[in-house]
């Protein structure tokens, strides 16, 4: 089963997150199918690939609930 989910990057301390496609079997840092954007937790500065994530939506992948929060803070998704 296919999830979007947050995989952490950036320095000690200091995390990042690109928001990417993966299987749920995979680990956190793992090897992602599609990077569909990047949320940077200090700065609070995000960017997320509309058309990608909207595609991913309809093949049926799933996004976790930290994820879904950040969706619907960005207006990307209503639910």
């Amino acid at each position: 089963m296919l999830k979007l989910r947050l995989k952490r990057s950036g320095r000690k301390k200091q995390p990042s997150y690109r928001l990417v496609v993966m299987e749920n079997t995979t680990r956190r840092d793992g090897r992602p199918v599609e990077q569909v954007g990047y949320y940077n937790t200090i700065t609070k500065e995000s960017y997320f690939d509309v058309i990608k994530i909207k595609k991913w939506l309809n093949y049926g992948a799933k996004p976790t609930q930290t994820v879904l929060n950040l969706l619907k803070k960005a207006k990307i998704i209503d639910q």
